[in-house]
Formats: structure tokens, sequence, C-alpha cells
């Protein structure tokens, strides 16, 4: 049996992060053979969030604490959980940093608590890591349909930092800053992160082209929010993004 863990980063989510998590608990891989650990790094959240991630805690592990996944488990066993706590906020890559640290999970995915993202593309993502055709499989918006008119300005930036990301990569990627990342797990033992907020991407992106293993990129969909829905990453990370890039150029 294969472990697929899904980490997720949370930062102050509180109307979203149930249902997040609901609609990844309803995703069925046991037909790929695939069984799942969710791993939540709760990054200090100070609105209502984390207080109802402790009484979520509180209520799954009685029956899950302790209990790892394996290559052997059962399917039967159902879905595992973690929760990590930071206690300062210290951003998604810190996060992700945590999260993968925990990880058991042969495959290892990322996702975000916004619901921007729809965990029933998971096996989409995971299929050409299964199937022995990549170590890496990025996730790309742009491959299917057009973002809302609001989204524009997101978009355009996004598309200069993936072209500027593959003019030292050469990964040929269209969206190097998708939220859906999935590695398999010795892929990431190779990768130090340091960087604690958004520019995780185009460095955990310079970093995996740097060990030349197996990138594809496959059509996923999205439902972008704005500012004013919650979005988090804004101008100066796209600042810090360009500087990642040009720092490991």
């Amino acid at each position: 049996m294969t472990v697929l863990s899904v980490v997720i980063p949370v930062y102050n989510e509180l109307n979203t992060w149930r249902e997040l998590l609901r609609r990844v608990e309803a995703v069925d891989l046991s037909a790929m053979g695939v069984s799942k650990q969710i791993i939540l790094v709760n990054d200090a959240s100070n609105d209502g969030t984390s207080e109802q991630l402790e009484s979520w805690w509180r209520h799954v592990s009685e029956s899950q604490v302790g209990r790892a996944p394996t290559a052997d488990a059962d399917a039967t066993l159902g879905t595992t959980y973690k929760l990590i706590r930071h206690e300062q906020n210290r951003g998604k890559g810190a996060a992700l940093r945590s999260g993968f640290a925990a990880a058991d999970g042969q495959i290892v995915i990322v996702q975000d608590a916004d619901l921007e993202y729809d965990p029933q593309e998971y096996p989409t993502l995971i299929a050409p890591i299964l199937e022995g055709l990549a170590d890496v499989v990025y996730g790309s918006r742009f491959r299917r349909g057009k973002p809302r008119q609001e989204m524009w300005r997101a978009y355009i930036a996004n598309r200069l930092l993936t072209f500027l990301s593959n003019r030292i990569t050469h990964l040929g990627l269209t969206d190097m800053e998708t939220c859906y990342k999935v590695f398999r797990r010795e892929v990431l033992a190779r990768v130090t992160i340091e960087h604690d907020r958004f520019d995780f991407e185009p460095e955990i992106t310079a970093k995996v082209a740097g060990l030349k293993v197996r990138v594809v990129e496959v059509p996923i969909s999205y439902h972008g929010r704005t500012r004013g829905e919650g979005k988090k990453i804004g101008f100066r990370d796209g600042i810090a993004a360009l500087r990642c890039i040009w720092r490991y150029r």
C-alpha cells in the first residue's frame, strides 16, 4: 500500500479549513492502492482557527495519535492524521518544511487550506509518479481555462515569475507558483528548504531542477480568490520571489 502524505499549511483559515479537510478526506484513492496521511500545520493562526484545530485534534487523536502509515499498511486502516503547531507565524515555506519533515508517505503533496484547489485532482496528480513516469509533478492552472477577470493581475505576475524561473531551470513549466506540487519523498529528502514565505515556490523549483529528476506538469482546475476574499500572497511576495529566482540563477 502506497501512502500519500497531504501537507496542509493553515494560517487564519477559520471559514475554510474544515471544508477543505472534508474534501481531502472524501478523495478515494483505494483503487490506485493508495491511502492518505493528512498533516495540518497551524502556523500560529490568531483568528480562532487555532482553537478549532485543537478541538478537532482532541477528537481524532484518541484513535489516531502514534499510528503512522507504512508501506505495507492495510487499506482498511483508513486515513491517519498529524497536527503540527508553530508558536509564531513563520510563513508558508516554514510550515511546509515542518510538514515535510513529519511526512511518512512515499508520495508527498502540498495542499493549501483556502479551497482554491480541488483535492479530487489527486488521482491525476499522483498517477505519473505511481506509473514510474515522474519524480515530481506540478499541477498547472493555466493548461485548462482562463482566470477570472479580477485575477488577471495575479495571472500576469505569475506568468512573469514562471518565465524567469524557466530561464534558470530549463523546466518549461507553465505554472511555477502552483500550490499543487507532488514529490517522491526521496526527492524531498535531497532538498533543504531555506525560505520561510511564498518564495518557497521558486526555491523548491530551482533546487528540484538542480537534482536532474523527472518533472511532469499536468492540467488542474482552479477557483482563485481575491485579496478581498482572503488571498494572502501580495506584491511584496512577488518581489521576494524575484530575488529568490536571481539568487538561484
